[in-house]
């Protein structure tokens, strides 16, 4: 047996309170200050105002279009966006601007159009600013981190050159403030440029590497190797100088997690490119696929958890993870709780990177890809249980009692299709297709690449240890082949994935088509409550309707991207469903206590926050059309 973690000695750092703007403080509990409300990333609300008693009574309060411009080319890059208050101002991004509002109208305080690029998809960051320098908006847009005068909207000019700082990888998440550091991960986004946790065939490219700045002036602090190199921790878990020109193995997460307290980052690294042919990077490839804890201030390695040995699946680790303190034995302890695609959650001693309930390293089926090197064991948590689909058995396929007779057809003529679909349980290993063979069987894994826990995450309440997360059931279907194209394109490897998914078109009860649904039973989508004092599962829920089915098979979970938060109303809000609604539940029991249905999807996480008329508003943006040019920051409040 291998242990997947290791303990390097950490130090402490005290967090003082945030500097007050213009002079004034700020109501904490009011405000909703960065992506995840707090640096624990607990997305915890401790307001009150709208409980479980009343939330059935919400209304709509405000809207604000986001749409960028009509001849915009990418509006849809604002359908991940969590706006932030603080001091009683909203800031967030749209398309190619940024803007303030009041946040109990909407009223534009301030906007700032970019002269290049868009504003990012997923929000801003706040820095209160210090004697010498303004509070602060930053942003990502490219190959910069831009800083605008968070009273004026102008660019700053004492960041960086002239209020931009260049950056040689670019990260499509939102900054990390902490102290006087921004901290951020790593994507390649803009134009020509392939996302890095997309890459399958092709391994070369720049380096995943997370860094840190200087809030101040933009001074690059420090950069962490998310591939050791020839010296470092864990530069033995891959053929020798793997990292030249290696690209993936980098945090895309939206957001880093820190332990204000002791200054620990946390970052969740994801897999290594290729996704699904390892044979040129044989071994456990360390950082990837691993929660990282590093010093917020130096970069340096404090300890790691690997969660996926020699990634094959592209099981990254898309949410951040969140901070909270639990009760075990009558012990307290400070633990950290990381989820996945993988649809596991380890939950670690946050200062050692120790399991709290035990992880054991089990077998895991072998594959037959030539060259191909698999681990023999992956490593499970002993609790908490399954938080999706991990196998599954031609019996599991859905039936027309399930859903329709049509669909149910219609995936039987799938599984026929496809010469039926082997699994093996967790970590099922893509079946080798050689040239000509006539067996045409593929693989069937669960969780699939958009499996599992995704991008959305996990919201905590610290008063009952609970932590909430919506999971969804998609499968990943096919195997490996040789690369035609090797030896006659640079860079390419010698076999590839061909991959697809696992659902076929439904029917409403009128015979209109009602877009494509699983293939496997229902649910296909939950809302869990995980209680980390404990590891059981508190209570799960099933997550969205699917509207074309008949009225007594609705509640069958409707897949989608996002996440919840958490309120001390005892709420939970969440959108993440491809239903077009918006639903609120109780922490305590996950009963749906209000819905409301609005023109477009949720993909984004909602936040909550108090106006200075004291009301409290639940905010939260919904997107769709063509190309998404259709988005509304939509708001609620009681009447």
């Amino acid at each position: 047996m291998r242990s997947a973690w290791i303990m390097i000695l950490a130090g402490g750092a005290m967090l003082p309170a945030l500097l007050a703007q213009a002079g004034k403080a700020p109501n904490a509990a009011a405000d909703w200050p960065m992506y995840n409300r707090d640096l624990a990333g607990t997305r915890f609300s401790p307001l009150i105002q709208i409980n479980a008693g009343n939330v059935a009574k919400l209304i709509p309060a405000w809207s604000y279009r986001l749409r960028p411009d009509a001849n915009s080319s990418d509006a849809a890059s604002v359908s991940e966006l969590t706006p932030i208050v603080v001091n009683g101002v909203m800031y967030l991004s749209a398309g190619n601007r940024v803007l303030a509002l009041e946040p109990e109208t909407g009223k534009e305080i301030w906007r700032y159009e970019l002269r290049t690029g868009l504003a990012p998809r997923r929000g801003v960051a706040y820095w209160p600013g210090d004697r010498n320098n303004p509070p602060r908006i930053l942003f990502n847009s490219l190959h910069e981190i831009v800083a605008l005068n968070a009273n004026t909207g102008k660019i700053d000019p004492g960041f960086g050159k002239e209020g931009a700082m260049p950056v040689d990888i670019p990260f499509a998440g939102v900054p990390t403030i902490y102290r006087n550091v921004i901290l951020d991960g790593s994507n390649v986004y803009g134009p020509g440029e392939p996302n890095l946790h997309m890459q399958d065939n092709v391994p070369g490219g720049v380096p995943g590497d997370s860094r840190a700045y200087d809030a101040r002036t933009g001074k690059m602090l420090w950069t962490f190797h998310t591939i050791p190199r020839r010296g470092e921790v864990g530069a033995g878990s891959w053929p020798e100088d793997a990292w030249k020109g290696r690209t993936g193995t980098n945090m895309w997460a939206i957001t880093m997690t820190v332990d204000e307290q002791r200054g620990i980052a946390y970052m969740p690294i994801g897999g290594p490119a290729a996704n699904y042919y390892g044979g040129d990077r044989k071994g456990d490839n360390l950082f990837s696929n691993s929660l990282v804890a590093v010093d917020a201030q130096t970069g340096k390695l404090k300890w790691y958890f690997q969660t996926v040995h020699h990634e094959l699946w592209d099981y990254d680790l898309p949410p951040e993870p969140v901070l909270l303190d639990i009760v075990k034995d009558g012990k307290k302890i400070p633990a950290v709780a990381q989820t996945g695609k993988l649809g596991l959650m380890f939950i670690l001693d946050r200062v050692t990177g120790k399991p709290v309930f035990g992880v054991e390293e089990r077998p895991v089926p072998q594959g037959n890809v030539p060259g191909e090197w698999y681990s023999p064991t992956q490593p499970f948590p002993v609790k908490p249980p399954p938080l999706a689909r991990l196998s599954f058995k031609r019996e599991d396929m859905v039936t027309a009692e399930d859903t329709t007779p049509e669909h149910a057809k219609a995936c039987q003529d799938l599984w026929e299709k496809a010469g039926g679909f082997d699994n093996q349980g967790p970590y099922t290993p893509w079946l080798f297709r050689s040239p000509g063979d006539t067996s045409r069987k593929a693989t069937i894994i669960f969780p699939g690449f958009t499996g599992g826990i995704n991008w959305g995450g996990t919201a905590s309440d610290s008063n009952s240890g609970y932590v909430f997360l919506n999971t969804k059931d998609n499968a990943g279907t096919g195997w490996i082949q040789p690369n035609p194209k090797y030896g006659k394109e640079e860079g390419l490897l010698p076999y590839e994935g061909i991959v697809g998914g696992f659902s076929a078109p439904g029917k409403d009860q009128n015979g209109n088509a009602a877009g494509n649904w699983p293939c496997q039973k229902p649910p296909w989508a939950r809302l869990i409550a995980v209680n980390a004092n404990t590891g059981d599962i508190a209570w799960q829920t099933t997550l969205g309707i699917i509207e074309g089915l008949p009225e007594s098979k609705r509640n069958a979970g409707a897949n989608g991207s996002g996440g919840p938060i958490a309120t001390a109303g005892g709420l939970v809000f969440i959108g993440a469903t491809n239903d077009n609604r918006f639903r609120a539940f109780d922490s305590k029991t996950g009963k749906e206590l209000w819905t409301t249905k609005l023109d477009y999807s949720v993909t984004a996480v909602p936040m909550t926050y108090q106006g200075k008329n004291g009301k409290q508003y639940v905010a939260v943006v919904a997107a769709g059309g063509g190309r998404g040019n259709n988005q509304s920051l939509v708001v609620f409040a009681l009447p």
